[in-house]
């Protein structure tokens, strides 16, 4: 059986030529658990394709029902502007239960929050960052030209929201490209693939506050890269990690540098 449920989309998170693409995902993850799931089961992993970019004002989500198992449930959704499909994807429902624990990706060792500069995006680069205080947490800083495709920054949301799943899905994709650490000129690095997997330490009550946020380029070339990237609670425990493939464009010599932000892509 299929369902259907509407959201509408923020203005205020607006990449460079659509809404930002973790935004997008936790909106869906959003509708798909209250609507198609019965937000009963903590979410476990998380799976958007982007087919093109998804712009402000309405954008509906068709789903099935889970498909359950003996301990999961795992739903298929499609978001849909004027007709046409503009993302696909999955997520995979799962209760908490007893079992062995490994801390196999501690937080970096950097200094906290209060003793780190605040960094200041340029708002025609990437509006969305309004929405969020940033302050970076090694040297690596965006347009830097540095050596490493690594960026590790402390971010939180300015309207105190807690860091439910939602907002974590956010947060794992809201760092600019990791390449963009080595390049002093920005350029499109478009997401169209994004998949999160959420620890249990969502299952419990959800954090406030600072998250640290790492992402890093594991390869780049053909047109294409692929990030991966990690959030932390303050306290640094580990909420989610997360893959993406980007696509790598080419610079544009006429615009705005707004014009290069990551957004979803007309693949």
């Amino acid at each position: 059986m299929t369902s259907h449920a509407e959201t509408r989309v923020d203005p205020l998170w607006w990449s460079w030529e659509g809404a930002h693409g973790g935004w997008v995902a936790a909106a869906a993850l959003d509708a798909v658990r209250e609507r198609f799931a019965g937000g009963a089961q903590p979410v476990r992993s998380l799976t958007t394709h982007f087919l093109a970019p998804v712009r402000t004002g309405a954008l509906y989500f068709s789903g099935t029902a889970p498909a359950t198992g003996r301990r999961t449930a795992t739903c298929l959704f499609t978001g849909h502007q004027d007709g046409e499909p503009v993302l696909h994807g999955s997520a995979l429902f799962g209760p908490g239960r007893s079992g062995p624990a490994h801390e196999g990706l501690p937080a970096p060792d950097v200094p906290g929050p209060d003793e780190c500069p605040p960094l200041d995006l340029p708002v025609g680069l990437a509006l969305f960052a309004r929405q969020l205080e940033m302050r970076p947490a090694t040297a690596n800083l965006p347009l830097a030209g540095g050596p490493r495709a690594r960026l590790v920054v402390w971010v939180r949301f300015r309207d105190g929201r807690a860091l439910d799943a939602a907002a974590v899905t956010t947060l794992a994709d809201v760092l600019p490209p990791a390449l963009y650490a080595r390049w002093r000129t920005p350029r499109p690095v478009p997401t169209a693939e994004l998949t999160l997997h959420f620890t249990d330490a969502l299952d419990e009550e959800a954090p406030q506050g600072w998250a640290l946020v790492r992402i890093r380029t594991e390869h780049a070339g053909g047109g294409w890269a692929v990030d991966d990237s990690a959030v932390w609670s303050a306290g640094r425990r580990l909420l989610a990690t997360g893959r993406q493939a980007r696509v790598v464009r080419e610079r544009r010599d006429t615009g705005t540098p707004g014009q290069t932000a990551a957004g979803t892509v007309n693949s």
